[in-house]
Order: C-alpha cells, then sequence, then structure tokens
C-alpha cells in the first residue's frame, strides 16, 4: 500500500519553528492510539507509521519527517437504536400513563447506545502526515479537506502543547483549479510538463447540477468544450507529470489517485518504508512547485485553517 494515495496539502506559516524531534516524539508516544474500549465510542491516537510494534512514533527520512494518526470508530446501527427507543418509550406509556418528554427520551437513547457499544463493530482509517520542512508544507494522506482534519486538529494540538504553535492555510493560486482545467481542456493544451489522461468529471453549477464523467476516454474531443461553454466546469481531472506522477487534479486543489511510476521496482530495505517514503516525497515534492506553477503561482496565504 503506497503511503501517499491520496493528498491535500498546506502551507505552514512563516513564523512556526519546528520542535526537537526528541519533544515530538515523546508528545507522541504520551498520545499514543488505543483501541476503542467496549463502550467507547470513538479513540484517536498516534502510531508508529512503519507499523512495527512499539516503533518511532516520527521517522526521519532525508529530513522529511512522517507521522501516523490513527482514528477508530464504533458505529450502533440506528435502526436497532430507534426500534429499542420505540419500545422502550412504548413499555412507559403503557406503565405510567404518559409519553416520555424530549429530554428523557435523549437520556433513553443515550443509555441504549452505551448498551449496544460492547458488541458494536469499530472501523479504523489511518492518515499519514508529512511535514516537509524545508518547503514549509504539511501534507496529509486524505482525499479531501474534510477528511484531513482530525490528523490536522490533532498535529496543531500537539505543537501547541510543545508552545511550537502551528498556523496552516490552505493552498491557494492565481487561478481556481476548475478554471485552469477547463482552459486545458478547451485548447487541447496541458501546462509545460504535463499531460491530460482519460479521465473527467464536469459539473454544472446551475439549478440542475448536472454530471458528465469520462472514465479511460479520450479527451480530445470538441463536445468537451461544447459542455464547458454550457457552464460545466471540470471537478476532476487525470494529469500525468513528466510521465512519472499520474493523478486526478480535483477542484479543492486535493490530488487523488496518485501513482508514482518506479516506486514498486525500486530497491526495498527490511520493510522498505524507506525507499517508498524517500520515492513518494522526493517526486510529490518536484511535482508541488510545478503544479502551483500551471495554475498562476501561489498566493498568500488565506486565513488558517
Amino acid at each position: 500500500m503506497p503511503l501517499f494515495k491520496n493528498i491535500v496539502v498546506y502551507r505552514i506559516g512563516p513564523d512556526w519553528t519546528p520542535p526537537a524531534l526528541e519533544a515530538l516524539e515523546a508528545e507522541l508516544q504520551r498520545l499514543a492510539f488505543q483501541p476503542c474500549q467496549p463502550t467507547q465510542e470513538l479513540s484517536v491516537g498516534w502510531m508508529p507509521p512503519r507499523g512495527a510494534e512499539n516503533g518511532a512514533m516520527v521517522e526521519n527520512v532525508a529530513g522529511q519527517w512522517i507521522l501516523k494518526l490513527a482514528v477508530e470508530r464504533k458505529a450502533v446501527p440506528g435502526g436497532a437504536v430507534r426500534a429499542e427507543l420505540e419500545a422502550r418509550c412504548k413499555a412507559i406509556e403503557a406503565e405510567h400513563g404518559r409519553k416520555p418528554g424530549r429530554k428523557e427520551k435523549s437520556e433513553l437513547k443515550a443509555e441504549i447506545v452505551h448498551t449496544f457499544l460492547p458488541r458494536a463493530f469499530s472501523k479504523r482509517a489511518t492518515h499519514v502526515v508529512w511535514l516537509d520542512l524545508q518547503q514549509r508544507a504539511l501534507v496529509v494522506a486524505a482525499g479531501s479537506m474534510k477528511a484531513a482534519e482530525p490528523a490536522v486538529r490533532q498535529l496543531v494540538d500537539v505543537m501547541a502543547e510543545l508552545k511550537h504553535v502551528l498556523v496552516l492555510s490552505p493552498l491557494s493560486t492565481a487561478m481556481a483549479p476548475a478554471t485552469a482545467m477547463a482552459e486545458w481542456l478547451t485548447t487541447k493544451e496541458a501546462p509545460a510538463g504535463f499531460s491530460i489522461d482519460r479521465d473527467l468529471e464536469l459539473k454544472h453549477s446551475g439549478e440542475d447540477r448536472s454530471v458528465v464523467r469520462y472514465a479511460r476516454h479520450n479527451l480530445e474531443l470538441d463536445e468537451i468544450g461544447q459542455h464547458i461553454s454550457e457552464g460545466k466546469l471540470p471537478t476532476q481531472l487525470a494529469l500525468t507529470w513528466n510521465d512519472k506522477v499520474s493523478f486526478v487534479l480535483t477542484e479543492q486543489f486535493a490530488i487523488r489517485k496518485i501513482d508514482i511510476r518506479g516506486v514498486e521496482d525500486a530497491p526495498k530495505g527490511e520493510d522498505g518504508f524507506d525507499a517508498d517514503a524517500a520515492i513518494a516525497t522526493s517526486e510529490l515534492a518536484e511535482l508541488l512547485p510545478e503544479l502551483l506553477a500551471s495554475l498562476g503561482g501561489e498566493t498568500k496565504m488565506q486565513a488558517p485553517a
């Protein structure tokens, strides 16, 4: 499994200085992930990115810091909760001749969820976090900013605890990705260093919210320009950079379905982590500035995320 299949990138504020690696390691060890207890709905914590038990919480690969956050949730089926709540409300009405009020219903619901939790299945998600100190970028392995929020929030809290306040902002470009992608498709000309691949999604911003998708399809079609002239804008476009990295760019500047060529063929160490991390961070660190340049360059930091 590649380290970075999808990424969201944030710019680190100019005043931030990284803490000592040892201090960060100690804080993440203190906040190590623990699986949900029988009646616990949510557990969030850090775990060794290499995957080794009792391994380091921060891996320093060629100056790039790699971390990993785990989020585990237990989900009780809503239908089961509603059925049990209805049964209990009917029992109260039959025994006491009254219907439970809103507050009592809420308390009953919480009690039912607590009762069901030990039997609920847990679902765990992990997010690799990459701190590029040289380019002052935070990269989260997630497909959208909403998905990246737990990792961003936890890392900001860690840095605040270490008194190295971390101010982050989503990357902002002179040209909106949707506008740029529309221009590339209309002119049938990708920016220097990039080529347009065979996957595309177009959406209309009007009331009908119509969607057109092309999958594994030639995109040098006049009809695509017609869709764009009618008001549909690209929300996802597959691209390849320098014949080395294929990916899908979204309208929100998320980068998805990343495929770095040569990763599978690279010499591996004992677990392959160092080689994978070194290749991925090196290629993506080169790709990002060129992708920003293709969108007219990066503008000033937006309001902190």
